[in-house]
């Protein structure tokens, strides 16, 4: 991952902290699924997405995600590496097999870092 990718992604992180202290639970979830979809395609950005989210999911006792959470986190870090799918947002609400469209400004990011 090269750094405009890297610093979008922690970016992302950093503003779902922010808005989880400030008790937006929607507003900081959107902004894992955004730093999901930047860090997927590395194990390590993809795993720690993931981990971010169970740790949203398990402080608002969302049994449903921390159980869709640990499965996600197993798989980023066994499969990242042979396939993801482009913009799949990471929730257990959407299937982790299932490629999603990406929003503009995360796909100008993402071409960009993969033409370099």
């Amino acid at each position: 991952m090269r750094a405009a990718l890297r610093g979008a992604y922690e970016l992302e992180l950093r503003e779902a902290e922010r808005l989880l202290a400030d008790d937006d639970l929607r507003g900081a979830f959107g902004r894992l699924e955004r730093a999901h979809v930047l860090g997927q395609r590395s194990t390590t950005a993809h795993v720690r997405a993931h981990w971010a989210m169970l740790r949203l999911a398990w402080r608002h006792r969302d049994v449903r995600e921390v159980r869709g959470q640990v499965g996600r986190i197993l798989g980023a870090a066994l499969v990242t590496w042979l396939w993801v799918p482009d913009g799949n947002t990471g929730g257990a609400n959407v299937s982790a097999f299932r490629p999603m469209e990406i929003p503009q400004d995360l796909r100008r990011l993402l071409d960009t870092d993969r033409a370099v």
